[in-house]
């Protein structure tokens, strides 16, 4: 049912090379993970090295991993869950399925709004890893101007213009309960319905066929999140290219509340067999050295603000203020934007 990580070891954080062995019955951690980039199988195994704790790992989508959770109940062997949408990991806390961590590393490192509510026993879910929701425009096309903020992609001056995946996507589920929170319902509402009457086609396709549709030409501004961007940014092939050079990103909302961030995090599973190593894994996760991993594996950004991640395509798009709204807020809007979407007609 599990795989086991095996990678070179690299670098590993100091905060749990001093730490001490881990009890017997914590030698194993096993991991449900929704990430699957090559770049943490070292980061893994650097845990392992450092504590001896062994990682099984299990790899699937975030529904996967949900409905695993749910059909296996009590029975789950997963100690830790990692997923990459903050309004996923509401959904997972609502339903029941982690359970409340309380570590000063954690609140000391990760910031208060990048995490899950605290009632008093701990958040049950942390951010380790953030992606901005950027807008990117056709340089030829369109001025930029008139598409650095969210609320201009609703303007109709920018009618028959905009690109973007279905409105129920996660992605948008969480950039919309934002704008909930800086505009109100009645004004999201009106915003949603002014991007569909500004869009260019039906939503289809994911970020990247959202910026290659800019570059293109079949829309002149699309939404999407940064990792996308710098991935094409990096790419050596010759066709993603000429689409980047064709195309120029924005950071949102820059002289009002910021741009809107979404978050990759984890959480300690409800029914944990080995919480110790559980909660071990997941402050190793907000050292220094696993931050940089963790994020650049994704072309992201690190929760931990002191850290500077050594990325390339990251670096040339600046630096940008965000949003300080706390993400789980965010997440417990997600219903209300579904009923705006389906009464819209933001498919």
């Amino acid at each position: 049912m599990f795989q086991r990580i095996v990678a070179p070891l690299t670098v590993v954080a100091a905060v749990l090379a001093a730490a001490p062995v881990a009890a017997q019955d914590n030698k194993v951690l096993n991991l449900y993970s929704a990430r699957h980039y090559q770049t943490d199988e070292a980061l893994y195994d650097n845990f392992t090295k450092a504590t001896g704790i062994k990682i099984n790992r299990v790899d699937a989508d975030d529904a996967g991993i949900l409905a695993r959770l749910k059909s296996e109940g009590a029975a789950s062997p997963a100690d830790v869950v990692l997923l990459v949408d903050a309004a996923r990991l509401w959904r997972a806390e609502q339903d029941g399925l982690f359970q409340p961590v309380k570590s000063k590393l954690l609140e000391d490192r990760i910031p208060a709004n990048l995490r899950g509510e605290d009632k008093g026993q701990g958040s049950q879910w942390f951010g380790l890893s953030t992606r901005a929701r950027v807008i990117v425009y056709n340089k030829a096309k369109i001025k930029r101007d008139d598409v650095d903020t969210y609320e201009e992609l609703a303007d109709p001056k920018n009618k028959g213009k905009v690109c973007t995946r279905s409105g129920s996507h996660p992605y948008n589920l969480s950039l919309i309960g934002s704008l909930m929170e800086h505009l109100g319902a009645e004004k999201t509402e009106a915003w949603a319905r002014g991007v569909v009457a500004n869009m260019a086609r039906e939503p289809k396709g994911g970020d990247t066929d959202q910026i290659k549709a800019v570059a293109s030409g079949e829309c002149g501004v699309a939404i999407s999140n940064s990792y996308y961007v710098a991935r094409l940014m990096r790419s050596n092939k010759p066709e993603d290219r000429e689409v980047m050079d064709k195309v120029a990103v924005v950071f949102p909302n820059q002289q009002s509340w910021g741009t809107h961030v979404n978050i990759a995090g984890g959480a300690v599973a409800r029914h944990a067999k080995n919480r110790e190593a559980a909660v071990k894994f997941l402050e190793y996760l907000a050292s220094d050295q696993a931050q940089v991993y963790f994020a650049n594996g994704n072309n992201e950004y690190p929760v931990v603000r002191t850290v500077k991640v050594p990325n390339p395509a990251l670096e040339s798009l600046g630096e940008f203020k965000t949003e300080l709204i706390p993400i789980s807020v965010v997440g417990a809007n997600q219903g209300k934007v579904q009923q705006i979407l389906d009464r819209v007609g933001f498919k």
